[in-house]
């Protein structure tokens, strides 16, 4: 069976680098919105915003909708010098869709494009503004305007949610942050009321229940039977929370963590995304970091579970992704779909960059590219493997396995272990050899048949790349 006729994670093309995604459910197809980062990029969301989409009924199948929105169409960034960070899309009560971002922190306000179709070619329409024409965000005493998410409930009232929180407590009141909400005229630009708080951020959330998880960034809201879901990205950086309320714009009391990447990936990193029900069932959509940057993020999702009492149990980190179904246990699988990788010692530090060469890391063999790109695409291999070091994948269908084959490059010697838990037994051993060039090393394999996760640990000297791996059960 092909990977792709199940689904892992990533679940788009493994070049894509599409973070923040927020996904939404248009007619019969779910469209993610994210921003774009790239390959190797030095700073955050570099690229112009892409779409990609997927039948409801079908997630493996993601389509590319190419590019909706360029930078430079926004008139206070022609330059081509700033970025486009986390969006959020809605379907106006004219039917055409909306588009809410913010450029980077050099530009204060919230910008919005407009399109007559969920992934066609935006336009830029305006500057989120008051009555009188000023910009939210650029007045004084404004606070600090980031990751939008947008909302129409069913009485027609638009709301924008907006903010930022500080991180530290040296971070407290040194710039104008909040979580803030406000409503929006007709016209989907001019704030009708507020902004108002509304999150508790750090240093202001003492006897409220968010102390430890006080907003950061990363607003994303969802209203879910009568009661309103707000998805946001808490201080800790890596997780992203929820906060439940049965107003729009008050009242809201901490849920939980839906899903954090501290769960196995070696780059920690930050977190923003959104949830989403798609056909019967609930996602959670985030991102994990590659290339031991924080620069270079992609789209992964698990299936959620939204309790009869309205609570949200933290998701799995898996390789399996969207279908939450386990993967076969027969055939050939991307060691970049990997959701553990980590060393004799787990990692502690949110910047990746502080991670380099004391843990595998996933990268690619070629520049950032597209599927507008000609010629071969990049491919995405595990490398740094070293003595101690760990990749794992969750979860497998296990039925049979007799034997598993590595493909790998690079100067190491000595056995990579094939076991489930880290302290658990060891079900089989694959000899590593040195090779400059992508080679197979192979090795028998008992495993007790079962839904089992599979982690390899590397025992030797020097280190190697790790690009895929075959799972043999005839």
């Amino acid at each position: 069976m092909k990977i792709r006729d199940q689904i892992c994670n990533p679940y788009l093309p493994e070049y894509e680098y599409i973070p923040d995604g927020e996904p939404h459910v248009f007619g019969d197809r779910v469209y993610v919105y994210g921003s774009h980062d790239r390959f190797d990029g030095k700073k955050f969301c570099l690229n112009d915003y892409i779409c990609y989409s997927a039948p409801v009924d079908d997630l493996t199948d993601w389509r590319y909708e190419g590019v909706i929105y360029k930078k430079t169409q926004d008139i206070r960034m022609t330059d081509g010098t700033h970025e486009l960070w986390a969006p959020d899309v809605v379907r106006g009560k004219d039917g055409r869709y909306y588009l809410y971002y913010c450029p980077d922190d050099s530009i204060l306000s919230i910008g919005a494009a407009v399109c007559d179709e969920p992934a066609g070619k935006y336009e830029f329409y305006g500057i989120v503004h008051d009555k009188n024409g000023k910009n939210i965000g650029e007045r004084p005493g404004d606070t600090y305007q980031f990751d939008p998410g947008v909302f129409i409930d069913d009485d027609g009232e638009i709301y924008l949610y907006s903010g930022n929180g500080p991180r530290t407590r040296r971070d407290i009141g040194k710039e104008p942050k909040a979580s803030v909400v406000m409503t929006l005229e007709d016209d989907m630009l001019t704030v009708k009321s507020g902004p108002e708080k509304l999150l508790p951020t750090l240093g202001e959330s003492g006897g409220t229940g968010f102390e430890g998880h006080e907003f950061f960034e990363a607003s994303s809201i969802r209203k879910i039977v009568k009661k309103y879901y707000l998805v946001y990205s808490s201080v800790t950086l890596h997780e992203l929370c929820y906060a439940v309320s049965d107003y729009p714009d008050r009242g809201f009391r901490f849920g939980g963590v839906v899903v954090s990447n501290t769960e196995g990936v070696n780059c920690i990193g930050n977190d923003h995304g959104g949830i989403e029900k798609i056909g019967n069932d609930w996602y959670i959509f985030y991102h994990r970091q590659t290339n031991s940057t924080m620069f270079s993020r992609q789209g992964c999702a698990e299936k959620i579970v939204i309790r009869e009492d309205g609570t949200i149990p933290q998701a799995e980190i898996t390789s399996q992704g969207l279908t939450g179904r386990p993967l076969e246990g027969n055939g050939v699988y991307p060691a970049s779909m990997a959701c553990f990788l980590y060393s004799k010692h787990k990692p502690v530090d949110t910047n990746p960059l502080l991670m380099r060469g004391r843990f595998p890391y996933i990268t690619q063999s070629g520049p950032d590219t597209d599927p507008d790109t000609e010629g071969v695409k990049p491919r995405q291999f595990v490398t740094n493997m070293k003595d101690g070091m760990t990749i794992g994948f969750r979860y497998f269908k296990i039925f049979g396995l007799k034997r598993i084959g590595v493909k790998v490059r690079g100067r190491a010697s000595g056995k990579l272990l094939i076991h489930s838990t880290d302290n658990g037994p060891v079900y089989g051993e694959i000899e590593i050899t040195p090779s400059r060039r992508w080679h197979i090393c192979q090795g028998d394999v008992k495993i007790p048949s079962g839904i089992r996760e599979l982690r390899f640990t590397f025992n030797g000297r020097g280190k190697f790349d790790f690009l895929d791996f075959a799972l043999d059960a005839r």
